[in-house]
């Protein structure tokens, strides 16, 4: 049978009949090689699980989950991690991707049972010593610095683990397939593989995968779509502290977030992740400093919002964000000269979420604008206070999701005022003070003194 060729993108994974300079899916350029592609097969027999089942006979028990030792992680994950799943775990270079599999794989082995850690990156030296950093030197772990599937397949049958981690998937490749390791191709065929072991065996595989320059994961979107849980280590290289975010989760929610901190030891979970975002070490309350409750997830975070407000020496005022969103800035800039009479027009404006943590939910609209007004009046907002709320064009405070948590979570911290929106409703006696607000007037009136 006569073999068909195709022009296959290594962006995007797509397939087209001709050469294309672009590729009109991504909009690369010369990303489209030729691959020949297999006739095929006959169709293979039923297999054992291919049955059509009736949903009314199926076990209703959930599935059964095991620890990981890092009850951060097990939060992100949804209770822990599954049997036969498969796990894609991203993240910038040096951000502590292998650390934290690493660390996981140790901890499982310390358990009892085999786990296998693959590595197509490094070798067996460079394994040792970062173990040895870590204080890793469980009985159980098994280490294979491979790139060649055929040999990872071997090692698992030999072995049997229950665990096995794979570091990175773009560096594994399979011999009989014509194209180079992190190629489309390559990375699809190994990830269907991978996918197979683990569903066959009832083993879960850990990946880490590699980012692009724009923090996507690298190689074929199909490759997150393969995967059961698709996880995302954010941070800044030069902060402590990392977060866990689950974008993908067949056996969980995706709203949970999981917190680490960077030390000489590896990743230690954080048990008070708002302290990592407040002011340490300043006595007195100075203008320009508010704190927020925002929510990652399911989790409320107290963060403190920094401004400061300066005459500016140029014919266009600056403006500069580290950690909020620069058009919100704008946006609180414009009502607050607009329905407070603010002249900012000749001010530059500097607002930074402490901690190197990012702001994206408008909840911290009204923080930002108190933080502003605070800077730029020279009056000091209560260092006991927490603000929440969305700001409209108007000027109008609009309300917020899950006041209750981030009321309980201030509470809990020692806050003992906190302003909403007007239109919160609270169930409940709060430990606290909550005052209400309609618009940002009535607000800055509320916290400046």
């Amino acid at each position: 049978m006569r073999q068909r060729k195709q022009y296959v993108c290594r962006e995007c994974g797509l397939m087209s009949p001709r050469w294309l300079g672009r590729c009109p899916e991504c909009g690369a350029w010369h990303t489209l090689e030729e691959r020949t592609l297999s006739p095929i097969s006959a169709p293979a027999p039923v297999a054992e699980g291919e049955e059509v089942v009736a949903v009314a006979a199926l076990d209703p028990e959930g599935e059964s989950r095991f620890a990981t030792g890092f009850g951060e992680l097990d939060r992100v994950l949804g209770g822990g991690l599954v049997p036969g799943s498969l796990v894609l775990i991203g993240g910038d270079p040096g951000i502590g991707k292998s650390t934290l599999a690493l660390q996981v794989a140790a901890r499982l082995s310390s358990r009892g049972g085999r786990v296998l850690y693959v590595s197509g990156e490094e070798s067996s030296r460079q394994l040792a010593l970062r173990a040895r950093r870590l204080g890793i030197a469980p009985p159980g772990l098994y280490l294979l610095c491979t790139a060649r599937w055929q040999r990872l397949a071997e090692a698992v049958e030999e072995l049997c683990p229950f665990f096995v981690v794979v570091d990175s998937v773009q560096s594994i490749y399979r011999e009989e397939i014509g194209a180079a390791p992190g190629t489309v191709t390559q990375v699809r065929e190994c990830t269907a593989q991978l996918l197979r072991l683990a569903k066959g065996k009832g083993i879960c595989v850990f990946l880490i995968g590699h980012v692009t320059k724009d923090g996507v994961l690298a190689g074929p979107r199909l490759l997150e779509h393969m995967v059961d849980t698709v996880l995302y280590f954010e941070g800044e290289r030069h902060q402590s502290y990392r977060l866990l975010r689950g974008v993908k989760n067949r056996f969980g929610s995706t709203n949970e977030i999981g917190i680490f901190e960077m030390g000489p030891a590896g990743l230690t979970e954080v048990a008070n992740p708002s302290s990592l975002f407040l002011r340490q070490g300043t006595p007195e309350p100075v203008p320009g400093a508010v704190v927020t409750a925002t929510l990652e997830g399911n989790r409320p975070l107290l963060v403190e919002i920094q401004a400061l407000v300066c005459p500016t020496g140029l014919t266009t005022p600056r403006r500069m964000t580290t950690g909020v969103e620069y058009n919100r800035l704008v946006m609180i800039l414009a009502v607050l000269e607009k329905r407070l009479g603010l002249h900012l027009g000749g001010y530059d404006a500097y607002v930074n979420a402490v901690g190197g943590v990012r702001l994206t939910e408008p909840a911290a609209d009204l923080a930002v604008a108190l933080a502003v007004a605070s800077s730029f009046r020279e009056q000091v907002v209560a260092p006991e206070l927490v603000a929440v709320g969305e700001i409209g064009l108007t000027g109008e405070i609009r309300p917020v999701a899950a006041v209750d948590k981030r009321v309980r979570e201030a509470a809990k911290l020692g806050f003992r005022r906190m302003i909403i929106p007007a239109g919160s409703r609270i169930a409940g006696e709060q430990d606290l003070q909550v005052v209400k607000a309609a618009t940002v007037a009535e607000a800055v009136a509320l916290a400046l003194y």
